[in-house]
């Protein structure tokens, strides 16, 4: 395992950090002293870390709906299985009520999501041997078929909001996984596909932007926004909503930023290597529709496209400018010490606005 891939991973757990700012409590702290070989165990630290914080707190319980043969009443009768039962002589009441357990859904998937990470070979053993004993306090919590979980379901609420970043974690690991064809069982990819990176990349680049700056520079704003096409005669039947990854928003400027986390940042056709058209097309269109609703406020609006290193010789860190609008292209490579990743998004910062931190 080289150097450069171990710091991949550990910038992995620093994007969680911003993402998921749960991370940043003390009890997290020891996590970013290892060295990780691998995502799994990366993940499997965070878990055992979080689910140990959890137990402290208590798990969550919720009213789970009961219906059950019962000698003594408790809750509502529910008349047809009475019935049924007074039909077959046996002498008992079918009741209907609820009751406050630690058997719901979001325990389920911490449960099965933990035993999925057990049939894993690249798991340390420390990691599993930590969560075993963990996993004694979910006697009572069931497990269940990760594939069927309908993660857009899953609300958080005040009760239940210190498993998001859990069940983050657990969706990752999940969507991230190949069953076997010869014995059904779970098996984890060796990395996390582009998709879900590029979920990842786009949410940590937002909230470095909204903790670092946003919290200690006034005015200063980092918002995924909706931007309204600038149309003659208002009718946008069917057209596609423009909803931008980033907008930084400072005075009298904004910059709208478009993440990219690809395997290939450049296309080529007949040897020559370009910009991807259709993110070129992209923000090109958020920028001039958020161009024309601004103007004559003095606002000046500018583009960028911030795509994650890949493997490619040829590093796009270009500056355009189409129709009285800077539109840029950068690179930003994971593969460096954080702090070099946080330095250059300073300077994007610094560049546009002129602020500092």
């Amino acid at each position: 395992m080289t150097k450069d891939k171990s710091i991949l991973i550990k910038n992995i757990y620093y994007m969680l950090t911003y993402a998921f700012t749960t991370l940043k409590e003390s009890v997290y702290d020891d996590i970013k002293k290892e060295s990780f070989d691998n995502i799994h165990n990366l993940f499997a630290a965070i878990l055992s870390k979080g689910i140990g914080l959890q137990l402290k707190q208590g798990l969550f319980r919720e009213y789970i709906n009961q219906i059950e043969n019962r000698s003594v009443v408790r809750g509502k009768i529910n008349m047809s299985g009475t019935l049924r039962n007074r039909m077959g002589r046996r002498m008992v009441v079918t009741c209907d009520y609820d009751e406050l357990s630690e058997n719901n859904l979001l325990n389920q998937i911490l449960k099965s999501t933990v035993f999925l990470i057990f049939q894993q070979k690249d798991v340390d053993e420390k990691y599993k041997a930590k969560l075993k004993k963990e996993m004694l306090y979910f006697s009572e919590v069931d497990v269940i078929k990760l594939q069927h979980v309908r993660w857009t379901d899953i609300r958080f609420q005040r009760n239940n909001k210190t498993y998001q970043l859990l069940l983050a974690i657990c969706q990752m690991l999940v969507e991230g996984s190949l069953m076997t064809t010869e014995n059904g069982e779970y098996r984890l990819k060796s990395f996390i596909d582009d998709q879900r990176m590029n979920r990842l990349y786009e949410k940590f680049i937002l909230e470095y932007y909204a903790q670092e700056f946003g919290q200690r520079i006034k005015g200063f704003s980092s918002k995924a926004m909706q931007i309204p096409w600038q149309l003659d005669d208002g009718y946008n039947a069917l057209l596609p909503i423009m909803q931008t990854d980033i907008t930084l928003t400072h005075g009298n400027k904004t910059l709208i930023i478009d993440a990219k986390y690809y395997q290939r940042t450049l296309q080529t056709h007949f040897d020559i290597q370009t910009q991807h058209s259709g993110n070129m097309y992209q923000i090109f269109t958020y920028v001039k529709n958020k161009a024309v609703e601004l103007k004559g406020t003095g606002h000046q609006v500018s583009g960028m496209l911030l795509n994650a290193k890949t493997n490619e010789d040829l590093v796009p860190d270009n500056v355009y400018l189409m129709s009285g609008n800077q539109i840029s292209v950068k690179t930003l490579d994971l593969k460096q010490e954080f702090s070099v990743i946080a330095a250059q998004l300073n300077k994007i910062v610094e560049e546009h606005f002129g602020v500092t931190i």
